[in-house]
């Protein structure tokens, strides 16, 4: 707005400045406060312009010029700071260039200067628009950050409360487990202790047929000694008639067996090891799996048994979290279990399921990427497809079986780098991969049948260690 006069109209008359608290006289003339108080201090009270006389001591302030002056000021204040901002430092020459190696605008003569002298320049118009456009870049790469930091954020509020169901879930399978456990100790505990009762009634009813025995020999004896007195109390003759057969009485009245052995209860039998007799009939009915699932690698498609030993597949998907163990392409598994030196084995049941992939794979293979399953992928597995066994080989090999085994054997042999298929009702070999392992294994499946893969039980054995 005050662009649209000259600046000398903005300016005292007294000290040639721009007015600073500028008054109005009453001939239209304007100065400054001091400046005017100056003027008055020395001589009449005047108007130093046209020197017509004011009878006003305090004339009131020209706010309407005193408002334009200080935007004035304002505004040279800011160009001066815009122009110094503008300028070199150093050397005061505007900057006129931008150094491609240290980011700055620079002058001309900062470009000869040793600083700058080798280094890339372009025109700051040039590096502005260069500048504005690496850093929308910047801003559009922030802003997918941003997103993806927001997604995993809201991921993260997921699996705490996926963690809290994972927990009260784990929680009730071992509880289940361990009524189990329970459920079986206390019908064992029941059957010997009406073992042991069983027993006692036994022996009781024995020692009492005994003690009737003893009762009726008791009396047989007590009635020969009185008839043998009676007989002493006769005369001497009769006494001598009658001895013999006095005499075959008393022999033919024996005593009964007094073996007393065996009759007690035999508390060894029912205490000796007890613990671990028990421990190993809980063995007989429990067994054990030597390879278990891990449920963070499961793809969402699979359902898992409550002991982990089992899956099969399902069209509708369950909800679990996105975490980077989970197998997302496929509907594939691995077990818990490492294998590193030495050997290992496992049976699975496969039953009705027509598609199946069973073997190992390397503890690395990516889980969110779609391979195929090959020993150069890190993959040695048999395979059951539209009725046909194939080798999962580079390329596969379709296999000869004289008939479908419904159990499976994987054995390997990390030490000699060797994963064999067994049919296990007769331990008759399907295929055998030789390989060289580099890293630790996992054990590997693989279905899309709703008929479920099941991992075996082995019979478990309890041996005693003698030093």
């Amino acid at each position: 707005m005050f662009m649209s006069f000259p600046e000398e109209d903005l300016t005292c008359p007294v000290c040639c400045d721009i007015f600073t608290d500028p008054v109005l006289l009453s001939c239209s003339h304007s100065f400054c406060r001091t400046c005017l108080k100056n003027c008055w201090d020395t001589g009449l009270r005047e108007c130093p312009v046209c020197r017509k006389k004011t009878s006003k001591s305090n004339p009131p302030s020209n706010l309407a010029l005193r408002n334009v002056c200080e935007t004035l000021l304002m505004v040279k204040r800011q160009s001066l700071a815009l122009e110094d901002e503008l300028s070199c430092i150093v050397h005061g020459e505007k900057l006129k260039l931008f150094c491609l190696v240290d980011k700055q605008p620079i002058c001309v003569v900062c470009l000869s200067s040793r600083s700058h002298k080798s280094h890339e320049c372009s025109p700051v118009e040039e590096a502005l628009l260069d500048c504005k456009a690496e850093l929308a870049l910047s801003v559009e790469s922030l802003q997918e950050k941003l997103h993806n930091l927001k997604g995993i954020q809201k991921t993260s509020a997921d699996m705490i409360k996926y963690i809290k169901n994972q927990a009260q879930e784990t929680q009730k399978r071992i509880k289940s487990q361990f009524e189990q456990l329970h459920q079986l100790l206390d019908q064992e505990e029941s059957t010997r202790l009406q073992a042991v009762k069983k027993e006692e009634e036994k022996k009781i009813a024995e020692m009492k047929d005994k003690i009737k025995e003893l009762s009726a020999e008791v009396l047989c004896v007590a009635d020969t000694i009185s008839f043998i007195q009676d007989r002493l109390k006769e005369e001497d003759m009769g006494l001598l008639k009658n001895f013999r057969s006095t005499q075959d009485r008393a022999k033919s009245t024996g005593l009964g067996s007094d073996n007393m052995s065996g009759l007690l209860i035999d508390v060894t039998e029912h205490i000796y090891n007890l613990k671990h007799r028990v421990l190993e009939k809980l063995f007989d009915q429990v067994g054990y799996t030597p390879v278990t699932l891990d449920p963070n690698t499961a793809h969402p498609c699979l359902i898992l048994s409550d002991d982990l030993t089992s899956f099969h597949y399902t069209k509708q998907p369950t909800c679990c979290p996105d975490n980077p163990e989970r197998f997302h392409m496929s509907a594939e598994v691995v077990g818990m279990t490492t294998l590193g030196s030495g050997s290992h084995h496992w049976v699975v049941e496969t039953g009705s399921n027509q598609d199946w992939l069973l073997g190992v794979v390397s503890s690395s293979v990516p889980r969110d990427t779609d391979i195929l399953a090959r020993p150069e992928n890190g993959f040695w597995t048999l395979c059951l497809r539209d009725g046909e066994f194939r080798a999962m080989t580079s390329p596969p090999i379709v296999l000869t079986v004289s008939r479908t085994p419904e159990q499976i054997k994987v054995q390997v042999d990390y030490n000699k780098g060797m994963v064999s298929f067994v049919d296990h009702a007769d331990d008759t070999l399907i295929y055998s991969f030789t390989d060289t392992f580099t890293e630790t294994l996992l054990p590997y499946f693989y279905s899309q049948s709703s008929h479920p893969l099941k991992i075996i039980p082995e019979k478990v054995l309890v041996t005693m260690l003698r030093q």
